[in-house]
């Protein structure tokens, strides 16, 4: 079964480099992960007036206000079929600071009826955010957010953009350094940028059925309005 990024690229998705094909055309019939460790070169943040958005993101593992040099960082990709039985693939990120072991998770399906993918980010998918793929010159996989939607409950309402970050993310091939490398950056309309980081990481494939992914990498509840 191809894979949401596949199915959202179409053609486009062999534009990409071999190895970030490998890394997103598994689905949940394929019975793997992908883990990735490296190095988050930088991680920054933006000025003070920027922490209250970032300390709101410590509730719900989006962001965080912390920043560094050289941070141990790992990533894992899980597939599996969701409540609703939508193709989904988690986005498990963790940066070791010093004190803290800080975490930006996000579960992301392909929406057809809004043909695009959907990201919903944090531990309760309350913040759906649509999400454009283009694949790079140097065959990497842009990542730009867009419209993005809030829900709990009964609520249901167009997250206004004043109180919310603008994420442009790229992760490519270093045929050279023989890594991955991703860049993310995140800023806000009026107060600029909030918050990113650029580094690399390496793969590791594990053979693993979607009973068996780990607790931790699931969302607490998963959100059927897209």
């Amino acid at each position: 079964m191809p894979s949401i990024y596949q199915q959202q690229l179409g053609a486009d998705f062999a534009k990409l480099h071999p190895r970030i094909q490998e890394r997103l055309a598994f689905s949940s019939h394929d019975n793997r992960a992908f883990v990735g460790e490296g190095t988050m070169a930088q991680v920054w943040h933006g000025p003070f007036y920027t922490q209250p958005f970032l300390r709101v993101g410590l509730l719900r593992n989006i962001m965080f206000p912390e920043a560094g040099r050289d941070i141990p960082f790992r990533i894992e990709n899980y597939a599996y079929r969701d409540p609703m039985g939508r193709e989904t693939v988690t986005w498990i990120r963790r940066f070791s600071f010093p004190r803290h072991v800080r975490c930006f998770d996000a579960t992301m399906i392909r929406s057809t009826s809004r043909n695009c993918i959907v990201d919903y980010l944090g531990t309760h998918q309350h913040l759906a955010v649509d999400i454009d793929l283009a694949v790079t010159e140097r065959g990497g996989l842009r990542l730009r957010s867009g419209e993005q939607r809030f829900y709990e409950g009964p609520l249901n309402f167009r997250f206004p953009m004043l109180l919310s970050g603008l994420a442009e993310v790229e992760e490519w091939y270093d045929d050279a350094a023989d890594c991955y490398r991703i860049q993310v950056e995140v800023r806000n309309k009026v107060f600029g940028k909030l918050f990113g980081y650029h580094g690399s990481f390496q793969p590791a494939w594990r053979e693993l059925a979607p009973a068996d992914i780990p607790t931790y990498a699931l969302p607490v509840r998963h959100e059927s309005r897209e």
